[in-house]
């Protein structure tokens, strides 16, 4: 497969020529071919962006909202495509594919109902003859970036809302899923979007910090909306703050499941394996900890590691019915298998599954971590799922809140009032209630706290006010009368 630039809604290759590989997790070989952008391709693309702001801030909400609709049934369309691109390239399975196509066709439709709700409100005045108000308006070129995991429904809403608002976009993809995320572009423009109100550019990994720094550098850019790793979003904050840009940021995380001593077990466990190890645990809110009452914390990790028993790592290309496919790189399974020995000669039980072969590794449950490992602390992005076990819900509280992340979390307990209580004090942007850290609806607002990130990224009013600007707005008698 080969990729290319995405200017003024033309395809084009970079000015240099130049192009870079992405290679399969599973096998290594290659899986697609990419233009190279360098500064100047992104330097044309935001000048595109920004000449099509003019016309696009213009439009009207019937036709953005039209135009966001026919984008998502252009998604859908190109479903099976999506599918065998996101199992090339990232390693994903049927499951988290599919999946990924059906919420990116769904957030789009709920971008597309924002369109009438960017409102302001008239304000009271002591000033006589005064009609005194706000308006959103929207603010320029929003350049999004967003990362390999999630990579369909990741660019959806970096694309979808800023559009719904008025603005236009340059979409920086990830260099690991080139195809995947040109498909959306390609879907975005076969809806008929006027041209360069979304651009897309892709880069060679080793110019990805001097490629970024320009980006955000470039005068048109007015807002930057970033996924990816706590690690890269301080980078992004930084620079984004030298030159007084807004960033939205979404980041890592260590989403705690804590399972409360009356929890449905059998509900519990169902929760906890989907949200420990769909995708092969590569998700922002992947269940890494399960912080369970020693109650019944024999009975629930017996459960748990029977299930995990169950699941079976494999290449999802060649076989359908595996659980976990491959994590995304030799350099990531390395990582994983050292903070699975680190946690093991340091008093970790092993429950199920193990060390990662070349880039394949089972579902994996480690029982009695503790502060003193890496992993305790260390967000493993992997199929690795720690075990804490506390005496009530008081200290599951604590466990939950002692990390520096706060995105997603989850509570079993059939007690609603207790569940409910552990809830309102874990410190993360989303808890669900007897359901899996892993949930996702267009409609809800979804981002974290503390170094998990700020802003939010779906969720109606929420997202209005991460890509407009809100005006004060009055109109004034011409004859009154001032004091000087």
């Amino acid at each position: 497969m080969e990729t290319t630039l995405h200017i003024d809604n033309e395809a084009r290759p970079a000015s240099t020529q130049a192009r870079f590989e992405r290679r399969s997790p599973a096998t290594g070989e290659i899986v697609t071919t990419s233009a190279a952008a360098n500064t100047s391709d992104a330097s044309a693309a935001i000048e595109a962006a920004d000449r099509a702001f003019a016309s696009w801030s213009q439009t009207g909400p019937g036709t953005r909202r039209a135009l966001l609709m026919k984008a998502a049934n252009e998604i859908e369309a190109r479903t099976e495509e999506f599918v065998a691109a996101m199992k090339a390239e990232v390693g994903a399975g049927e499951l988290w594919a599919r999946f990924n196509v059906v919420l990116a066709a769904n957030l789009f439709r709920e971008a597309a109902s924002l369109a009438t709700q960017i409102q302001g409100e008239t304000i009271p005045t002591d000033k006589p003859g005064t009609l005194s108000m706000t308006v959103r308006q929207p603010v320029g070129v929003i350049l999004s970036m967003v990362p390999w995991n999630g990579p369909v429904v990741l660019a959806a809403r970096a694309i979808a809302y800023p559009l719904v608002c008025g603005n236009t976009v340059v979409f920086r993809a990830s260099e690991t899923s080139p195809r995947t995320h040109e498909l959306i572009a390609k879907a975005v423009y076969a809806a008929g979007f006027p041209p360069s109100t979304l651009n897309f550019i892709t880069n060679d990994p080793k110019d990805a910090p001097e490629m970024v720094e320009a980006m955000i550098a470039h005068p048109a850019v007015r807002r930057v909306n970033f996924t990816g790793s706590t690690h890269v979003g301080r980078i992004i904050a930084e620079k984004c703050g030298r030159h007084l840009k807004r960033c939205i940021l979404e980041l890592g995380d260590k989403s705690p499941m804590v399972v409360l001593g009356d929890a449905d077990l059998e509900g519990a466990v169902n929760a906890t394996i989907f949200g420990a190890f769909l995708y092969q645990g590569q998700i922002c809110m992947t269940t890494e900890r399960v912080i369970v009452e020693e109650t019944i914390a024999d009975r629930f990790v017996d459960l748990l590691a029977e299930r995990a028993e169950t699941l079976r790592a494999g290449d999802p290309r060649v076989q359908a019915a595996c659980a976990l496919g491959p994590v995304i790189n030799q350099n990531a399974a390395d990582r994983l298998n050292g903070l699975l020995k680190d946690a093991v000669d340091k008093g970790a039980r092993l429950r199920a599954g193990g060390y990662a072969e070349n880039t394949l590794m089972a579902a994996t449950i480690l029982d009695g971590v503790n502060s003193g490992m890496r992993i305790y602390s260390e967000e493993a992005f992997g199929p690795i799922l720690q075990v804490i076990r506390v005496r009530d819900s008081d200290e599951a509280v604590r466990v939950a809140n002692d990390t520096e992340y706060g995105l997603s979390a989850a509570v079993f307990g059939t007690n609603i009032n207790t569940a409910l209580s552990v809830a309102m004090r874990i410190q993360t942007g989303a808890v669900h209630i007897n359901g899996s850290t892993v949930a996702n609806e267009a409609q809800a607002p979804y981002g974290g706290t503390k170094a998990s990130g700020w802003g939010r990224f779906d969720g109606g009013r929420a997202v209005i006010d991460e890509f407009t600007e809100l005006k004060w707005l009055t109109i004034e008698s011409p004859s009154q009368q001032y004091p000087l």
